[in-house]
């Protein structure tokens, strides 16, 4: 990394990153101390979580300007474990989590990423959209009429104070002037407070005090797999969303090292293992973060809010966070995506709705994307006609069938390849021109094969012409049709 991308990062939007981390770590209380009650452990766990992630990820992760803390969809993997083991085993899984994580930047398992569909990403951003706001009608369920009152009086604040100033970030704005109002007011509303204690100290290095034995290898590795695989989802996700929303790129296999890095030093300081945050990421963008620096700003302000200055942030009414919750859960959703349903391919718009039905209904983030890459990966493979096309024509007086094979041959096309071929017509002998295809892998080479092997079964001579260099090379190391001493392999 040059010294340049270095300035960049850290110096380049210093005001902008700086409010904007501010606004992020009184964002961040809240839910912190909500995924701790959702996991099952004490409140500091989940805050001392979301500080260490956030400024390990801020210095060793790929996507700056986004927030990573503990989420509520890693939560839900661990509760079964801290309810029967306890909440050190919590920690083991966090650093077994992140060398797995590690071991997937390595491999470069984040450009994996292309293999996931512009439906299914926008059909994650909408389902997550939704799920901000359904997370914040607790809050406005059969509670005194001024909580109505102050969550829309914030909405008003956060979407007109722009119009005078864009000097200090709206959301900011809202919730340090709703607070001053519910303490001058004394108003009898729920506060940041009424949802758990806050630590009294700064956390501190210790190894999980778990016995370092098979036993504890096997009650952990299941739920280290579980969080490496739905963090790395979460936090790619989230990362492809933010460079849209910048226009900007992003590492995606420094990521997955810096995700990794990030839950190792949660599980040593007494953390809970996290991800990426979409809501908080488009609070921080929204609000003019952009850099490094705003991610270690919230990180940082977070852990000396609830230590040191914990009296004040537990006035925070909780209203307040709802309005800039909501903000983000209308910020969030492509609201495009209404309009293109009418537009856009039939198969790209279940593949959309489909993501987004599965995420709501289970509140499984991985679960909503594998089923829509699967779903686009049916569609794909229903269009394999498009990408693979046989034409034939008699030659020779009828003596003579010539097949023409035009496209890409591979796993997905392969069998619509052998289809296209008529195996019992009487002809004598038959001609594969293969001058406009390209075999891609073995799928593709042992389709070759059958074809061959298949007319010839039928007393049908066959030849293959116009092969290119890369798909002859493969077919000469993993072909039998060309190969008298291992057609008997071949298969029936």
């Amino acid at each position: 990394m040059t010294f340049s991308t270095l300035r960049r990062d850290w110096l380049g939007n210093v005001r902008g990153d700086l409010l904007a981390g501010i606004v992020v770590a009184l964002a961040l209380i809240p839910e912190a101390l909500a995924f701790s009650i959702i996991a099952g452990v004490d409140p500091q766990v989940g805050l001392y979580a979301a500080f260490s992630i956030a400024v390990v990820c801020a210095i060793a992760g790929g996507r700056p300007g986004m927030i990573s803390a503990a989420t509520g969809a890693v939560a839900l993997v661990i509760a079964s474990l801290v309810r029967d083991h306890g909440v050190q085993y919590v920690f083991a899984t966090a650093v077994l989590a992140g060398l797995l994580q590690i071991g997937a930047g390595l491999l470069r398992l984040g450009a994996l990423m292309r293999f996931v569909s512009r439906s299914v990403i926008t059909g994650f951003v909408n389902a997550l959209a939704i799920l901000i706001f359904l997370a914040q009608l607790p809050e406005l369920t059969g509670v005194h009429w001024t909580v109505y009152a102050m969550t829309a009086g914030g909405l008003a604040i956060i979407y007109l104070f722009p119009r005078l100033s864009r000097a200090i970030p709206s959301p900011l704005v809202c919730i340090v002037v709703l607070t001053a109002i519910a303490m001058w007011l004394e108003l009898p509303i729920r506060t940041v407070g009424d949802m758990g204690a806050f630590p009294e100290h700064l956390p501190a290095f210790a190894l999980p005090a778990v016995p370092l034995d098979w036993q504890t290898l096997s009650i952990i590795f299941p739920y280290a797999v579980t969080v490496a695989a739905v963090g790395l989802l979460e936090s790619l996700m989230t990362a492809s969303i933010i460079d849209d929303f910048t226009d900007t790129p992003s590492d995606k296999s420094r990521e997955c090292k810096g995700q990794g890095l990030a839950n190792i030093a949660a599980g040593l300081l007494g953390g809970m293992p996290g991800c990426a945050m979409i809501g908080q990421s488009v609070i921080n963008v929204k609000s003019g973060g952009r850099g490094r620096l705003s991610t270690f700003t919230a990180g940082v302000v977070l852990l000396v809010l609830v230590v040191f200055l914990g009296p004040w942030v537990r006035q925070i009414p909780m209203a307040a966070l709802v309005a800039v919750m909501i903000m983000v859960s209308i910020s969030t959703f492509s609201w495009t995506s209404l309009r293109n349903l009418a537009t856009h391919p039939k198969s790209s718009s279940a593949v959309m709705l489909a993501t987004v039905a599965v995420v709501v209904a289970t509140h499984n983030l991985a679960l909503g994307v594998l089923v829509g890459v699967l779903l686009s990966a049916v569609f794909f493979a229903s269009k394999v006609h498009m990408v693979l096309r046989v034409e034939s024509a008699l030659a020779e007086g009828g003596a003579l069938r010539r097949y023409a094979v035009h496209g890409q041959v591979f796993f997905a096309s392969s069998e619509a390849m052998v289809a296209a071929f008529d195996f019992h017509e009487a002809v004598p002998a038959v001609c594969i021109d293969l001058a406009h295809a390209h075999f891609w892998d073995i799928t593709a080479v042992d389709a070759l094969d059958r074809v061959v092997h298949k007319f010839r079964r039928h007393g049908v001579a066959v030849e293959v012409t116009g092969l290119n260099r890369a798909s002859r090379t493969m077919i000469e190391r993993y072909g039998t049709h060309d190969k008298p001493g291992r057609a008997a392999a071949a298969p029936h």
